[in-house]
């Protein structure tokens, strides 16, 4: 994986490729399995009266999900162990991890909005080595593999070749709700610039969706201050693997523990850069 992620994810594809391409391929079998469930879960519109209501809600759909992704990915590596905090963010002890987000644009999905997914990251000693993300709506699978390059469907994906800002299509997303205001300022600060610099500015969640397109190359550049390793990783794997750069907004390595992140074409980082730090 280019070094620009700053996790040594390049030596993944040198310490058993092949098994890691076998599992890669398990995963994406478990987490379309998790998404036929929330694909039966997904309808009208769901109101609720409270956010304690509308937290059991997410909760809900997030174990649905679970039910069937932990038992199959414990199957797979039984070493492994799996990060309890969709949320978090930060370095992990060493060994495996199993980062899950198994219904990733969760409100999306209550508001019968078709922006949601379920991801699947494995990640060795603090590299992500591969990822699966799984659209139930559309059927399409999303994967990577660390040194192997991103793929839809088998398909190879790769980043945008366009080189100038002004003729971009960029997006950003709000890390969580209940945003520190000094990030919130933040965000709205990065989106007016970009209002002035690129050409078309999308904002929405959730983040993993926009990464999506930045790896097929129908989106130039995402960027996002704060976040957290479920919403950042699956996604970063994918834009880095399909040859775009990551950093972070002011262009420096990024890693989970960064305050903001960015992903762009090679033809337009610099640039990005440039204009979310004003």
């Amino acid at each position: 994986m280019p070094e620009s992620i700053q996790t040594p994810a390049a030596t993944a594809a040198t310490t058993g490729s092949a098994s890691d391409a076998d599992l890669l391929a398990q995963t994406a079998i478990a987490v379309r399995a998790a998404g036929s469930v929330l694909r039966d879960r997904f309808g009208d519109v769901v109101r609720h009266r409270t956010r304690e209501e509308l937290m059991r809600a997410l909760a809900a759909n997030d174990d649905a999900a679970l039910d069937i992704l932990r038992p199959r990915l414990a199957l797979l590596r039984p070493d492994a162990r799996f990060v309890e905090d969709e949320l978090a963010g930060g370095d992990l002890p060493p060994g495996e991890w199993w980062v899950l987000d198994p219904a990733e644009g969760n409100v999306n999905h209550l508001h019968a909005l078709p922006e949601w997914a379920v991801t699947a990251t494995l990640v060795r000693d603090n590299q992500p080595v591969l990822t699966a993300v799984h659209l139930p709506l559309t059927g399409e699978t999303y994967t990577a593999l660390a040194g192997a390059g991103a793929h839809l469907d088998g398909r190879p994906l790769h980043v945008s070749r366009t080189t100038d800002l002004g003729l971009s299509l960029v997006a950003t997303s709000q890390a969580r709700p209940d945003e520190d205001e000094k990030v919130v300022r933040r965000v709205g600060a990065s989106i007016t610039a970009m209002l002035l610099d690129a050409l078309v500015v999308r904002t929405s969640v959730p983040a993993t969706l926009h990464l999506l397109h930045v790896a097929a190359g129908r989106l130039d550049a995402f960027w996002q201050f704060a976040g957290a390793r479920a919403d950042l990783l699956p996604g970063a794997l994918l834009v880095a693997e399909a040859g775009g750069r990551i950093s972070d907004a002011e262009g420096r390595p990024w890693t989970p523990e960064s305050e903001s992140f960015l992903a762009a074409a090679p033809g337009v980082h610099t640039e990005a850069v440039t204009t979310l730090s004003r």
